[in-house]
């Protein structure tokens, strides 16, 4: 199963429903990471709406495989409770705990998805309404867990740029902000905001738009921000598909 959300954000799921009636759910925070021996962590919800509403928490184990995010159904970190009833302006908690048993080796990584559930006794035909899907990146490390070690290529191919990431190191490393220095010079902005995360000992691609990319030569210079600080790095350009 592929990942919804590259980052820690929300995604809108239409559905008939009365309109006004939007339910509405935050939560905070966005994101977690936790240290051995540290395993436990919780998330406040919070319903702002009027109306009560039912939300639905799981957890799963998330890799990256062929560059693109999957993710698994997962026993070894578990959410309290998985499901429940939101009351009128009313917080709650959910506690996320690793209940596997062997120690955590490097960095493990998963994602908490809480779906706002359709009601129903709302639904009116031909009335669309908006629910919300939470995909919440969680991570497990070690004391020993190493950095992240990253190189980059670059692809073009016609109108599409293809930016591979592969991480040698044990720790992810988060993507925002992605630019790529041309062959003329110019800094081209690829990705504004969060561009994705690439998880330790995998392989993440993304592809953008090139029109108006030219890349020539062996390298170029890409530059992006990440939650270690300003990435300033020499990307490799490859030819052919």
């Amino acid at each position: 199963m592929r990942s919804w959300l590259a980052g820690a954000s929300a995604i809108a799921v239409s559905f008939c429903a009365a309109p006004g009636n939007a339910a509405s759910v935050r939560v905070a925070p966005t994101t977690a990471d936790l240290l051995a021996p540290d395993s436990a962590t919780t998330f406040n919800l919070r319903n702002e709406d009027d109306r009560p509403l039912n939300v639905q928490i799981r957890v799963f184990r998330w890799t990256q495989t062929g560059g693109v995010d999957r993710l698994a159904p997962t026993a070894d970190v578990v959410a309290s409770p998985p499901s429940q009833t939101l009351g009128p302006n009313a917080d709650y908690v959910v506690r996320v705990v690793r209940a596997a048993k062997q120690p955590v080796a490097g960095e493990e990584s998963y994602r908490v998805v809480v779906d706002e559930l359709p009601d129903p006794s709302r639904r009116q035909p031909g009335v669309v309404n908006i629910v919300l899907r939470y995909s919440l990146p969680v991570f497990f490390r070690s004391a020993d867990a190493g950095r992240s070690q990253v190189s980059w290529t670059v692809r073009q191919n016609g109108n599409a740029l293809a930016v591979t990431a592969k991480n040698a190191g044990q720790q992810r490393l988060k993507i925002a902000d992605l630019k790529l220095a041309d062959g003329t010079g110019r800094s081209i902005t690829l990705g504004s905001g969060l561009v994705g995360y690439v998880l330790g000992n995998a392989t993440m691609q993304w592809s953008f738009p090139a029109q108006g990319i030219r890349v020539s030569g062996p390298t170029v210079k890409l530059s992006a921000q990440s939650d270690g600080g300003e990435i300033n790095a020499t990307a490799a350009v490859q030819t052919g598909r």
